[in-house]
């Protein structure tokens, strides 16, 4: 039976980038944490671009009423 998408708290994410940035190898934490490379490597990511781990980008304001001003003028 399949397992079910995991969820993770920001503070374990965090943890395991702390980890990889402390040394440890990358397959030693994805082995020893039972996780998938790909979601090591998007933590990482995101640690280093945002210092989230927010799954939605931060779109600053005005470009979001721009967008929204485009959408009412395209109607």
């Amino acid at each position: 039976m399949p397992q079910g998408r995991r969820t993770f708290t920001a503070e374990f994410k965090s943890q395991m980038v702390q980890l990889y940035e402390g040394g440890k190898a990358r397959g030693d934490i994805v082995r020893e944490y039972d996780l998938t490379a790909s979601a090591l490597d998007r933590w990482i990511q995101q640690s280093e671009r945002s210092g989230s781990f927010s799954e939605k980008p931060i779109v600053p304001p005005k470009i979001t009423n721009s967008l929204l001003c485009v959408r009412k003028t395209s109607d």
